[in-house]
């Protein structure tokens, strides 16, 4: 029964992998919204865009340094125990090695954009997210506002500056656009609020299409969440992540 619950449970959580939780907003009273003037409207929303523009810029700031795919490194055979243990705080020994499994199918596909879309709308129990870095990065590096890639040769394959241009609303990820008019498949990077020093792995997508890049499930970039981790990751860098992972999906 439990594992029922527990196949259940991720299902649900493999449809909304990583969104981050809306917060709920109550209606104002009619008198009160006629109280309110439009000038502090405005005053209000300039205030959010800025703290939204200081926030990005932290977070590049927090995010100096370079990066390389997360779940192969997580999903080492050398770690498979520490996977099962972390589990079975969870949902038990007995379950462990099953959730483990489920969980690890979520994000290690290797499909998505419109090849995708069309799979698992035939396929919808199968559906995943291909959390691979892709365009041939292999390392990625941000500086600043300086963001750079090599591929698996240690070759260049872009470096721009980026600057902010906003929030993409389904998940809360911060947008920045390439400073250079021809950056292809690099114009733009969204990132996550997630940093090495807080959730020990990052977040991202980029692409050129900024209106494909704001969709999930449609178009060149459905299913698709990059994950990365710090190349000078460590060994409590890995436990850490990994005991975060099963509490974010397997808690409750």
């Amino acid at each position: 029964m439990k594992q029922r619950k527990i196949a259940a449970l991720l299902m649900a959580l493999l449809l909304s992998l990583s969104l981050l939780a809306g917060c709920g907003t109550t209606k104002s009273n009619e008198s009160t919204e006629n109280v309110s003037s439009q000038g502090s409207e405005t005053i209000e929303q300039t205030s959010e865009v800025d703290e939204n523009a200081e926030a990005a810029e932290k977070l590049l700031n927090d995010l100096t340094g370079s990066y390389q795919e997360l779940w192969p490194v997580l999903f080492a055979d050398e770690y498979a125990q520490i996977w099962l243990d972390d589990a079975a705080a969870f949902v038990g020994e007995e379950n462990a090695e099953g959730a483990v499994e489920m969980l690890r199918s979520m994000v290690t596909a290797d499909i998505h954009g419109e090849d995708a879309v069309s799979m698992y709308a035939e396929h919808p129990d199968e559906t995943a997210y291909d959390c691979n870095f892709a365009e041939g990065l292999v390392t990625l590096t941000v500086n600043g506002t300086m963001i750079s890639g090599k591929d698996s040769n240690g070759n260049d394959l872009f470096s721009h500056t980026y600057h902010y241009i906003g929030m993409e609303e389904q998940r809360g990820l911060y947008e920045f656009e390439s400073d250079d008019a021809d950056s292809g498949e690099f114009t733009y990077f969204y990132f996550a609020p997630d940093t090495p020093q807080e959730t020990y792995h990052i977040e991202f997508r980029y692409g050129s299409d900024q209106n494909k890049l704001d969709s999930y499930d449609s178009g060149s970039y459905a299913y698709w969440l990059p994950s990365g981790i710090s190349a000078d990751y460590n060994q409590k860098m890995i436990e850490d992540c990994i005991q975060l992972f099963c509490a974010e999906n397997l808690a409750g």
